[in-house]
């Protein structure tokens, strides 16, 4: 039996179906119909105060449960506020599902009020986008987005959908699945290939494992760890495959590139053989790309075709998913203990360990590995985008996949707070800490009505040094300390924090951090933390731009 069900109806009926537990979103009047639906469902719906904040929301629930995360905004500028979190999820390659109203179908093109050719915007930040003519071809076009957006390479998927399709009806068929001609992800690795990277791999002297975000979304974290073991090889990690190993492990390197550790830029260097596993070679991880691992031979995994060979020539592509190849590698894959490259490593690590000043100023590096021990790093952490995101990839110790939220790709401000949002509402039995700076809180800081108004009680750490600071560290550096417009008059952000209904707490010594840090942890309700930090903290060590991997400059601030 088939029942007759309105556009909108439909939506929520499919959406049900492929097991969608919250959605975050904004209403207005091309998407009435659709939240009319949204009324008697049974999801949990997160009013956002802002539609960026809604597409970043659902990018950390993403995230951090491994599930597509859905928002819905209207059509025209609910649509366009969306577009800085769908070119984020894209560049970071996380599934996602974006639902936007559009004007009626026959005044498409005529400028109608709050018309945007959203699906024209967004064409090269989605992995496909839909424009929805016909109702009856709705029910398929959900199935297909969540499918598009999930599988292979993961990424936001675009469904626009006129008011008038919301409101016609048609009988209810919602595909078992998908048949998508021109879309067949390769999931298992070339057997040929796999052999070919188990004898280099053996014959290697120096191998480095470089691991990104891909490890992650392949579910591969145990297997990259019982690989890295069997073959005795140090493990590298980009910013996003941060948690894909342990950091406590000997054979952790932590993380590559600009601001990554010396002893695994200099790994990188030396080595005669790079393993890299979903991760892409972007320019914050190669450095100079004509000298990047000068020595080195490189096997690359990954399941995206056009990743491999992009940036770096590879020797030995394995078009596949990450898990799927690892496991394969693992049944055939032997190397004999090299003494001599792991004493390397230890001396590099005893001799160019990360390092800050230690006094009796508040520094920011102090702040974070204070979070890290009150926490015992179970937490979960969003970050914005600049020098509060580079200390916490270098200072919180990710133990676990999924515990780090962050704009890698696309580098974008104002994505913590959100995020954490979103990270908070699909795991909510973990402690969610969102580290940002008091340029990125500004961006979005009307999330505060967002988290108290529906409990969702995630702890802020603001680091303030008055400044937009990884700009005014390049300024400081590389433009004769001329601060053109890097100085920020920040507001008093404890008494944001309570009018909105959360709690606020400023701190400005050093004895003050860990009191309030576990002050936040026994808190129900948000938390915001407002260190007041030394202002022209740097973070290194650092590679300019343009220079080698290993030419760094500044070990400690």
């Amino acid at each position: 039996m088939t029942t007759k069900m309105t556009g909108a109806q439909i939506v929520v009926e499919s959406l049900k179906k492929e097991g969608v537990e919250a959605i975050f979103g904004f209403p207005g009047g091309s998407v009435l119909p659709l939240f009319d639906a949204l009324y008697d469902a049974p999801f949990r719906f997160i009013l956002v105060r802002h539609e960026q904040g809604a597409a970043h929301a659902a990018d950390g629930y993403a995230r951090a449960t491994g599930k597509p995360g859905v928002c819905i905004a209207t059509s025209g500028p609910g649509a366009t506020n969306l577009v800085t979190g769908i070119a984020t999820a894209y560049m970071d390659s996380i599934p996602m599902v974006a639902i936007t109203g559009q004007v009626k179908t026959f005044l498409i093109g005529n400028d109608a009020f709050q018309e945007a050719d959203i699906t024209g915007i967004t064409r090269p930040i989605t992995k496909h986008n839909y424009l929805v003519r016909d109702v009856k071809d709705l029910a398929r076009i959900v199935k297909e987005a969540f499918h598009i957006a999930s599988t292979g390479r993961p990424g936001p998927v675009v469904i626009d959908l006129p008011v008038d399709v919301q409101m016609a009806e048609t009988e209810f068929r919602y595909p078992k699945e998908v048949h998508i001609r021109s879309y067949k992800p390769t999931y298992c690795g070339h057997p040929g290939q796999i052999k070919r990277a188990a004898k280099m791999i053996a014959e290697s002297k120096r191998p480095v494992i470089y691991a990104g975000g891909g490890v992650m979304l392949s579910g591969a974290s145990q297997q990259l760890r019982e690989f890295a073991e069997k073959i005795n090889s140090p493990v590298t990690m980009t910013l996003l495959g941060l948690g894909a190993y342990p950091a406590d492990h000997e054979l952790s390197l932590g993380m590559l590139g600009m601001h990554g550790t010396a002893y695994a830029n200099y790994a990188i260097q030396n080595s005669d053989l790079i393993i890299a596993i979903g991760a892409r070679f972007d320019d914050r991880v190669t450095g100079k790309i004509d000298e990047f691992a000068p020595h080195a031979k490189i096997i690359h995994i990954d399941i995206d075709p056009t990743a491999i060979s992009k940036n770096v020539k590879v020797d030995v592509p394995i078009v596949g998913d990450v898990k799927c190849v690892l496991t394969e590698l693992l049944k055939i894959v032997h190397r004999p203990h090299d003494k001599e490259w792991a004493d390397k490593i230890k001396h590099w690590k005893e001799k160019h360990p990360l390092q800050y000043k230690q006094d009796d100023k508040l520094r920011p590096q102090y702040v974070i590995e204070q979070i890290c021990e009150a926490t015992k790093g179970n937490a979960i952490i969003a970050t914005d985008v600049g020098q509060n995101q580079m200390w916490t990839a270098q200072w919180y110790k990710f133990q676990r996949p999924r515990e780090l939220l962050s704009s890698g790709g696309l580098g974008t401000m104002g994505y913590g707070f959100p995020a954490g949002i979103g990270a908070k509402v699909g795991r909510p039995d973990n402690e969610v800490f969102v580290i940002s700076g008091d340029g990125s809180i500004q961006m979005n800081i009307q999330e505060l009505a967002t988290a108290v108004v529906n409990n969702i009680n995630v702890k802020i750490a603001i680091l303030n040094n008055s400044y937009l600071g990884m700009v005014r560290q390049w300024q400081e550096l590389f433009y004769k300390k001329r601060y053109s417009h890097t100085r920020l008059q920040n507001p008093d952000f404890v008494r944001i924090a309570e009018a909105y209904g959360a709690v606020g707490i400023r701190i400005g010594k050093k004895e003050e951090v860990r009191p309030a840090i576990e002050k936040a942890l026994h808190t129900k309700n948000v938390v915001v933390m407002d260190f007041i930090v030394e202002e022209e903290e740097n973070v290194f060590p650092m590679v300019p731009a343009g220079k080698r991997l290993d030419d760094m400059i500044g070990s400690m601030a």
